[in-house]
């Protein structure tokens, strides 16, 4: 056999063993997929109620958004609000104490301090059943023997939208978009109709942004920090030194 006839009896050979080959498919890339940002959780806190018309609102537009909040109530408001206060703990919203009156708890007799709390812990335990029912002082005042006496854990604030001062829904609703942070406790007051309309709109807004709203108890359960009584807490794990 010739060398031409045996380089094309060859070459007829290699036809089909290459259709045998494994062929290598030229996929398209897959982009890498981004990695999901971590939640971030904040807890809106609301004083000085319950009130009639601006607490069911607040409470109707929570209720919308699936946001929850916590509430530290006013003793002496409770008994003409009592379907809003157990409104309130029905959907799932932490209910807590502001003393009877509103009282400064750095000043004045000591007894007298605890009754205003006492009181309200009272009527909040006739109104929704034995729990612990969060204290914060009013102004965030408090005396140091008075807090030793406290059998649960007190509230500050990390964010203070200072909204008593201001009735100005935007300037309030800026404030809470510009400055929350993951794991903030954010001052509001609820018998305010512009405060309302603030927390609400600062709810939609970050919550695109991927932050939850939650009381103040999931807050620090999220955070994995077990709140002690007697403590004042400025956000989960920071506490505000008392006296």
């Amino acid at each position: 056999m010739t060398g031409k006839k045996r380089r094309a009896l060859l070459c007829m050979l290699a036809v089909p063993l290459l259709a045998l080959a494994p062929r290598r498919e030229q996929s398209a890339a897959v982009p890498a997929m981004e990695a999901e940002e971590p939640v971030k959780y904040v807890a809106l806190t609301f004083d000085d109620g319950p009130w009639a018309e601006t607490t069911e609102q607040l409470l109707d537009g929570l209720a919308e958004r699936g946001a929850k909040a916590t509430f530290f109530l006013i003793g002496e408001q409770v008994a003409e609000h009592e379907d809003t206060v157990r409104r309130m703990a029905a959907e799932g919203h932490q209910v807590g104490s502001h003393t009877f009156t509103h009282r400064d708890l750095s000043r004045g007799d000591p007894a007298e301090r605890l009754r205003e709390i006492e009181q309200t812990d009272t009527l909040l335990r006739d109104l929704l059943g034995e729990g612990s029912y969060w204290l914060r002082p009013p102004w965030g005042f408090l005396a140091a023997e008075t807090a030793a006496a406290v059998g649960v854990p007190m509230v500050y604030w990390s964010l203070d939208t200072e909204d008593w001062r201001r009735p100005d829904a935007d300037a309030v609703a800026r404030d809470i978009i510009d400055h929350a942070r993951d794991g903030d406790i954010i001052l509001l007051h609820d018998p305010y109709p512009t405060s309302v309309e603030a927390a609400l709109r600062a709810v939609d807004a970050l919550s695109v942004q991927g932050y939850r709203f939650v009381t103040l108890e999931e807050l620090f359960r999220q955070k994995g920090i077990e709140p002690e009584p007697g403590k004042l807490y400025i956000r989960p794990g920071e506490v505000r030194k008392i006296g």
